[in-house]
């Protein structure tokens, strides 16, 4: 582990949540916990707690201060429930977020930024898709926004590492689907896998599931994600791009399945609701450069990541009234 100053912005999120555990108490090790509205609950000697919007670019500077690792770990989810309400808002906080964050950073001199890209941008190739990919051709129309939104942040990555006088390094993961037990369980926000879990605990009946059930996905669970994050930041120096990913996929129906197994609700009633928004089903990634350069490999079987969400979600139900 670096030794040094890290900055982790949306720290009470999932990805947070796991950089402020394994950052914790460790020597040599600073870390500046930002959030916006939910406080993080994870404490330690080492971390010290500041609110800010990072659409206010002077709360931007603040918090770049003497820091020398930034994890870009703040944004506004585009799922499929969001994008359905407001197919536009969250492409443009986001972006206002990153560019900002993007440009305090590199005058406040920070030594690494990495940035969590998604491989939403890329276009419908009938091969495994490689980095150098993403740019050939449009994102499909269901990720049109939320695509070109990733593409031109990697753009600007690119120019603050390469295209600038004193540049900065710049590292940028594109992970498939992130899950985990501290992602968000509202129905109004969730991904599909914590909804289905959070569906099935609560034994819901009928089970409703968006779409025919057959979309794909390639889930990899968030302390894995962490686990890419930090190689990056010790072996990259100027720029790069990474897929990371599971390397296997799976159907909305083979999940529910699993989670069904899991909780022993095997006489649930599933019903499919084909006019609802359903997510188009995932590429093929190729990861063989992450594992190259930077020693990755998933290690969290999707059974027991889900097992982890079930545990979790039992002990900490939540009321959408009280979101």
């Amino acid at each position: 582990m670096l030794s040094g100053n890290y900055l982790v912005t949306g720290a009470a999120g999932q990805m947070g949540t796991f950089a402020l555990m394994r950052l914790r108490n460790l020597p040599n090790i600073y870390v500046r916990a930002v959030y916006h509205k939910k406080k993080p609950n994870i404490f330690a000697d080492n971390i010290s707690y500041l609110q800010a919007d990072l659409r206010n670019p002077d709360d931007c500077k603040k918090i770049v201060d003497d820091i020398d690792y930034v994890l870009m770990f703040a944004g506004i989810l585009s799922t499929a429930p969001v994008m359905a309400k407001n197919p536009v808002s969250h492409i443009t906080e986001n972006m206002i977020m990153n560019a900002q964050m993007l440009e305090a950073s590199y005058f406040a001199g920070v030594r690494k930024f990495l940035w969590l890209s998604s491989t939403t941008g890329y276009p419908m190739l009938d091969k495994d898709l490689t980095e150098e990919d993403m740019f050939y051709g449009d994102p499909p129309d269901t990720y049109f926004s939320v695509g070109w939104m990733s593409r031109y942040t990697e753009i600007l990555c690119r120019m603050y590492a390469t295209k600038l006088k004193n540049p900065i390094t710049v590292i940028i993961l594109r992970p498939t689907t992130i899950y985990s037990e501290y992602e968000s369980f509202n129905f109004e926000t969730a991904h599909v896998l914590p909804a289905t879990v959070r569906k099935v605990v609560e034994r819901q009946s009928p089970i409703e599931i968006w779409g025919t059930g057959d979309n794909r996905r390639d889930f990899i669970y968030a302390d894995d994600v962490l686990d890419a994050c930090l190689l990056a930041l010790k072996r990259v120096n100027g720029f790069d791009v990474f897929n990371i990913s599971y390397g296997k996929d799976y159907s909305v129906n083979e999940i529910l399945k699993i989670i069904l197994e899991l909780d022993d609700y095997m006489d649930a009633q599933i019903v499919y609701n084909t006019s609802k928004p359903s997510a188009i089903n995932s590429r093929d990634i190729n990861c063989i450069k992450a594992e190259k350069f930077l020693g990755f490999k998933a290690k969290t079987t999707i059974k027991e990541g889900i097992h982890r969400m079930i545990s979790w979600y039992k002990k900490n139900p939540i009321n959408d009234e009280k979101i």
